[in-house]
């Protein structure tokens, strides 16, 4: 059996800034490979295949509170309130809570949103255009998803911002240079403030329902009673955190490999058809959800003959399975014109990416106007001084993104868009 390996010669810095060629070890050398941490141990599966499978295997459950209650080792005690719902439960519960969402996400539905996005877009980028100069994270990469996902949702604009700091504190976790014991209890009472925050959110909806999808779920809740009080607020929750999260850490992610690798910009600029396509690759090439949300295996399970016992933890590397060799040609270079494969960065089987169409028009319409309005983009420190979510964060997805273009008025079609801002990561962490 493979020896585990220990987090310290897994997630380094380097990693951070580079996890692909540990990836590729993983995949040659120990494709079913046991981690070891402070925090919980856990099977990583690399390749391709394995990954795919995983993804539909019945015997690895996503069911977090079962007796095992692993959500403890890997939440904390204030997570339940919050993450008990469709991303961590099987069917037939997670069927229920799935259809019940999935009707105001029909691909028809999301595409009408096509020009409130672009009206959002240009706000943002109004906001600094002028300058030559922004800071992409917090002025554009993850305001635009936020305001795009609590309008959606009914969050009030004055309560934004604070509704992004305490998400920002549990995604730049582990980030701050503060003792551990302070970090775990920042995020738990971010968690705690979230909570309370969606549990009177969702009380006032009910007192004063209106055309938003928290609305409609205590509607559907109240009709058939198929959708508890406390669903509402944890699929609330859920549709925030991954509404905006996984697409912001996109967004910066996309934006730096293009400006890293200046032949497939000069494409990208020459050939704006092809970006629905782009968005793909470069979701292939460097997605924002490194490992999918963790499974239980409730009975012994093998994969490439390594045991993995029941009650273990495994984590399938979608980045790594979206590098293999064996799947794809020449799978770390960068290439716009690639033949769209069946990569898993929005997942596979029962739990694909329920947000999958807003997904790709909100990266869709970012993209084009970054490139359209912004002449001369570029990166404002050399790539390697990019500073990056942890190694051994659930996220890949940078900190900061500064970046320098030429500056030009901004035209006269939209108004700026009032937008939350997330406070300082060294702050908020």
């Amino acid at each position: 059996m493979t020896e585990p390996v220990p987090a310290s010669q897994l997630y380094t810095e380097q990693f951070a800034a580079d996890p692909y060629p540990s990836f590729a070890r993983l995949r040659a050398d120990a494709p079913v490979c046991p981690v070891s941490s402070p925090r919980f141990d856990s099977y990583l599966l690399t390749r391709f295949d394995d990954a795919r499978a995983a993804l539909t295997d019945p015997r690895l459950s996503k069911d977090l509170y079962g007796p095992g209650q692993h959500y403890l080792q890997l939440f904390g005690p204030n997570s339940e309130a919050l993450n008990r719902n469709m991303l961590n439960s099987d069917p037939p519960e997670h069927t229920r809570l799935r259809r019940l969402v999935s009707q105001a996400f029909a691909p028809r539905r999301i595409e009408a949103l096509r020009p409130r996005v672009r009206q959002i877009v240009d706000g943002l980028i109004d906001g600094f255009v002028a300058q030559g100069r922004a800071e992409l994270m917090h002025d554009f990469a993850i305001p635009l998803p936020m305001v795009v996902i609590c309008e959606l949702l009914g969050v009030p604009r004055a309560d934004q911002d604070r509704v992004l700091d305490w998400t920002q504190v549990i995604r730049t976790s582990g980030s701050s240079r503060r003792p551990p014991a302070e970090e775990r209890a920042a995020v738990g009472e971010a968690q705690v403030r979230l909570h309370h925050y969606l549990a009177e959110l969702v009380a006032a909806k009910r007192a004063a329902p209106a055309d938003d999808m928290i609305s409609a779920l205590i509607e559907g809740c109240d009709q058939d009673g198929q959708l508890s009080e406390a669903e509402v607020v944890t699929t609330s929750f859920l549709l925030l955190f991954a509404g905006h999260q996984t697409t912001a850490d996109f967004l910066g992610n996309a934006t730096v490999a293009l400006l890293t690798h200046p032949d497939q910009l000069d494409l990208l600029r020459d050939t704006p058809e092809l970006l629905p396509s782009a968005v793909e690759e470069l979701l292939r090439f460097d997605g924002p959800l490194p490992v999918a949300s963790p499974r239980v295996a409730t009975e012994d399970v093998e994969y490439q003959g390594v045991r993995i016992p029941a009650g273990s933890i495994v984590g399938v590397v979608l980045n790594a399975a979206n590098h293999d060799p064996a799947h794809f040609v020449d799978p770390d270079r960068l290439d716009l014109r690639r033949v769209r494969g069946p990569h898993l960065g929005f997942g596979h089987g029962v739990h694909y990416c329920l947000g999958v169409s807003l997904a790709r028009i909100e990266a869709q319409i970012a993209l084009a106007a970054l490139l359209r309005r912004l002449p001369g983009l570029r990166l404002g420190v050399p790539a390697a001084e990019l500073r990056r979510l942890p190694a051994a964060s659930p996220f890949r997805g940078l900190l900061e993104l500064p970046v320098r273009f030429t500056a030009s008025a901004p035209p006269v079609s939209y108004p700026p868009a009032s937008r939350p801002r997330p406070t300082e990561p060294t702050r908020t962490a």
